[in-house]
């Protein structure tokens, strides 16, 4: 598995509520994406950085969702690049 961090570091801090109908706007795009097996949106606490945790089943398939057109449509949305970082999961703890 392949997890990806991507963080957009933001101008000015944005709220949980409007963080949130941003979030929801985006989300189908996701559903049914080929080797995402789940996604979770992030905002830290004081509202300067947002993003998501992607969880791949390849880096192929983390890739073929990242691209140019993909990096505009959330420059755009966020008013920042993202910044991504790529994980290894080898080992993973569930408690549900």
């Amino acid at each position: 598995m392949i997890i990806t961090q991507v963080i957009f570091q933001l101008k000015e801090p944005i709220s949980l509520e409007a963080a949130t109908t941003i979030f929801e706007s985006t989300a189908p795009k996701y559903k049914g994406r080929a080797g995402l097996e789940r996604k979770y949106y992030i905002r830290s606490e004081d509202g300067m950085n947002v993003g998501g945790l992607y969880f791949w089943t390849s880096r192929a398939d983390a890739d073929a969702t990242y691209t140019e057109d993909w990096k505009k449509m959330v420059t755009e949305k966020y008013g920042a690049l993202p910044v991504m970082s790529y994980f290894d999961a080898p080992v993973s703890v569930d408690n549900t």
